[in-house]
Formats: structure tokens, C-alpha cells, sequence
């Protein structure tokens, strides 16, 4: 095999080198943060910390958290695309190691009839290609990058299934606190109820107050069975998120009210971009993309290929390590007509360097809103849930006095059917208040990336 000289075969790069496309051009990918959020901020409430759950102080939705991120499917998922990522990143570097091979053969020729003669071959060959234009670094660089947006996409698929299982959780406690407010006005409105009947069969109430009554009892009753059906949605959501079958999963928490929902001061909205993991992950492929172009425009270019090979070889297999021999060799490749496919193939590197570049300006602007929706809807949710305190303060006295004027003759049950219904209705609203503030302080907590 004949050697090729490497010096005429680097002059000839160098000529070519002028089909370069010369440096990709940097993109400004900064964009304007705002100083401070517009919303209201609570000025002493601390910061989110990892264990961010645990400031809801309850057993047991810490551990449909810790659940939802060792045994949910959706962070398994998360986990293998990593995996594939960092495999990946091992693929794109064996391109900047030289390839070793071996081989060995053995025949045996002749005419039919004649005893023919043998040959052993026994080999080892070294290929590897000169990375001149930095394309297979660039490769490398792209792999790593997107192995940093595979790890970024976990993080960011974790928080979201954790707080997504502890909305679900959270709902379906809402529905057994509210199953339970059905049941007691249920209750109270079939006491009443006898109550009516009795007084109907002495002549002391008409026939329409009877009606009235069996309206209120007959809703409430179908109140309760959408209850049960809106419990049931949520508690199977919660077994989907922890990755387990919602047949024998059990809730024991009966009360939301009880649960505390922690406060929550955010950071500077520049601190903010720090910690979201979507925003961390879309600056990682964009960085990504910048190399993706470095190696498109690279495969341009001429590229040299040097090989090494040693071995044995004998017609006889004794003799097999008696005649050593090598070779050496160089190559070069350049592109001359390709159909303008290469050129296309790096205009399309361009376009998607570009497509993610907004992306990643959508990701910072998205979290900038989402940061200011939640904080927005905690500051309203604090002002309805003070004023519906004393709502329901009220109609609980009101649904009293007016039972017990009622039972004194003195009221007409018009009166006390629409003090039971307003009180019903300031119970549960009072609840959904509740269990508004608490997704409002989740949402928060996954606009803001979650931890610290």
C-alpha cells in the first residue's frame, strides 16, 4: 500500500479552506428581566427549600410526593431519555479516538484432486480521521449539551409530577371534606324535613312548604352523588401519578382545612431563571443547536483520514508470526457536487438554531407570567378567603336563629330554606377558597423551579 505524503495533502486543505463559511455568527440570546415582580409579594414569608412539600406539614402528602418521583412513570421516562442522552454523548466521542479493529482469515486453495496450499492471515488496523474544522468536537459538544437538556427536562418533569400529586391529593381530600358538609346539611335538612311533615299532619304547614323541603332534601342528595363522582376522578389521577392502581390505594386525610399552606416570598425575577429547569433545559439545546451548525458547515469542508495496519501472514500456520508487515496510509475526502444537499443540511442547522432561540425567550418570558399569575391569584384568594370568613361566620348564625324561630312559629320556612342554602353554599365555598389557595401556592412553587 503506497503512503501518501501529508504535506501536499494539508496544502490542499488549506486551498479548500476558503469554501468555509466562515465562524457562526453569535445570536443575542439575553432578553430584558424584569427588576421586580408587579404583583404583590409577602414581605416575612420564607423561601422554597428542596423539601418544598414538607411546608404543608402532612405525612402523608409527603409521601404521595416522594412516590410520584420514585415510582411515577412519568419520571421514568425522564430517567431512561438521560440515559439515551449519555449514551449518545459516548457515541459523538469515539469519533475524536482513533478506531481499532482486528482480523484474521485462513484458506486453502488448489485444483480438485491436488493437495493445494494454505494461507493465514492474522491482522490489526488503526483508523482515524484528523478533526481539522473541529466537526466532530462539535458533535461531541452538541451531545453534551443535549445530555445537560435531558437532565434539565428531568428536573423539570419531577416538579411537575410532584405537584400535579399534590393537587390530586389535594382534590381529593376537598372532595371528602365536602362530602362530609353535604352530609351534614343533608342531615339537617332531612330533620327539618320531619320536622315540616310533622307540623303538615297537624294542619300547620301547607303542602308547598312540604315541597319546598323535599327540593332542598332531593339536591342535596344529588349534590352529594356528583361529590362522590368528582372524588373518584381525583383519587384515580393520584393513583396514576404514583404509578399504582387505584383499587386499594387509601387517603386518610379527611380535612383540608387542616392543612397548613405555607407562604412563599419569590426571589428577584433574575434569581428566578436560575432555577427553573425548562428554562436551564432550553438554554442547554440552544447551545446545542450553536454546535449542530459548527458541524453542519464543518461537513463542508475536506476531511483526512489516516490509517495504520499491522499483521502476520504464512502459507503455513507455524510460520504464521515469522513475516510481520505494516502499512500506512492517508486519505483525503472532499466534497465536490452534492446536489446542494449539504448546504441545505446546514441552512436547516441555521433555522433551528433560530427556532430554539425562541424558544428559549418564550421559556424566560412563560415563566415571568406564570410567576406573576400565581402571585397575582395567591393576593385575590387571600382578600376573597377574609371576606368569605365572615360569610360563613354569619350564615352559621343565621341558619340557626332562623331553625330556631322556625320550630318557635315565629319565622316562615321560606325564611329558613334560604338561610340552609346560603349556608351550604358559604361552607363550600369557603372550601374551594381553600383548596384554591393551595393549588395557587403549588403553582407558585413550580413557576419558581420547585427548590433552591
Amino acid at each position: 500500500m503506497n503512503m501518501v505524503r501529508p504535506l501536499p495533502i494539508l496544502s490542499m486543505i488549506l486551498l479548500l479552506g476558503g469554501c468555509a463559511t466562515g465562524t457562526p455568527v453569535a445570536v443575542e440570546h439575553v432578553i430584558a428581566v424584569p427588576e421586580r415582580w408587579s404583583a404583590e409579594v409577602p414581605s416575612s414569608s420564607p423561601s422554597a427549600d428542596t423539601d418544598w412539600w414538607s411546608g404543608f406539614d402532612n405525612d402523608e402528602l409527603v409521601r404521595f410526593v416522594v412516590l410520584a418521583r420514585d415510582q411515577g412513570y412519568d419520571v421514568a421516562g425522564a430517567q431512561a431519555r438521560v440515559r439515551q442522552a449519555l449514551a449518545e454523548v459516548r457515541i459523538a466521542g469515539g469519533q475524536l479516538v482513533p478506531e481499532v479493529s482486528g482480523s484474521g482469515d485462513t484458506g486453502r486453495t488448489g485444483p480438485f484432486g491436488d493437495g493445494g496450499t494454505s494461507s493465514f492471515d492474522l491482522g490489526v488496523t488503526a483508523r482515524y480521521e484528523l478533526d481539522l474544522w473541529a466537526r466532530n468536537r462539535a458533535a461531541r459538544q452538541s451531545a453534551l449539551a443535549a445530555l445537560d437538556a435531558a437532565g434539565h427536562d428531568r428536573d423539570a418533569v419531577t416538579l411537575i409530577a410532584q405537584t400535579q400529586t399534590a393537587s390530586a391529593w389535594a382534590a381529593t381530600v376537598a372532595a371528602t371534606e365536602r362530602h362530609a358538609i353535604a352530609t351534614r346539611n343533608l342531615d339537617a335538612a332531612r330533620r327539618i324535613l320531619a320536622l315540616v311533615e310533622s307540623r303538615q299532619r297537624a294542619g300547620m304547614a301547607t303542602p308547598l312548604e312540604l315541597a319546598q323541603q323535599r327540593g332542598l332534601v332531593a339536591s342535596l342528595e344529588q349534590r352529594l352523588a356528583a361529590i362522590d363522582r368528582e372524588r373518584a376522578a381525583a383519587h384515580a389521577t393520584l393513583a396514576a401519578l404514583i404509578g399504582q392502581p387505584p383499587q386499594g390505594l387509601m387517603v386518610e386525610t379527611a380535612q383540608l382545612s387542616a392543612v397548613p399552606v405555607p407562604a412563599l416570598s419569590p426571589a428577584l425575577p433574575s434569581t428566578m431563571l436560575v432555577h427553573r429547569p425548562d428554562i436551564a433545559a432550553a438554554e442547554r439545546r440552544l447551545a446545542a443547536g450553536g454546535a449542530d451548525v459548527a458541524v453542519a458547515r464543518a461537513a463542508m469542508l475536506p476531511r483526512i483520514t489516516l490509517g495504520i495496519g499491522a499483521g502476520f501472514e504464512s502459507g503455513r500456520l507455524s510460520r504464521l508470526f515469522d513475516d510481520p508487515f505494516y502499512s500506512l496510509a492517508s486519505a483525503l475526502a472532499a466534497p465536490i457536487f452534492a446536489g446542494g444537499r449539504l448546504a441545505g443540511e446546514r441552512d436547516r442547522a441555521i433555522a433551528r438554531q433560530e427556532e430554539l432561540l425562541a424558544l428559549y425567550r418564550r421559556a424566560i418570558v412563560t415563566a415571568f407570567a406564570e410567576v406573576e399569575q400565581a402571585l397575582a391569584t395567591i393576593y385575590t384568594l387571600d382578600r376573597e378567603r377574609a371576606a368569605q370568613g365572615e360569610v360563613l361566620a354569619q350564615a352559621e348564625i343565621a341558619a340557626r336563629l332562623a331553625e330556631s324561630r322556625y320550630r318557635a312559629g315565629a319565622e316562615t320556612l321560606l325564611v329558613m330554606l334560604d338561610a340552609q342554602r346560603t349556608l351550604y353554599t358559604a361552607q363550600e365555598d369557603a372550601l374551594t377558597l381553600r383548596h384554591a389557595r393551595m393549588d395557587a401556592a403549588l403553582m407558585l412553587y413550580r413557576s419558581l423551579g420547585g427548590s433552591r
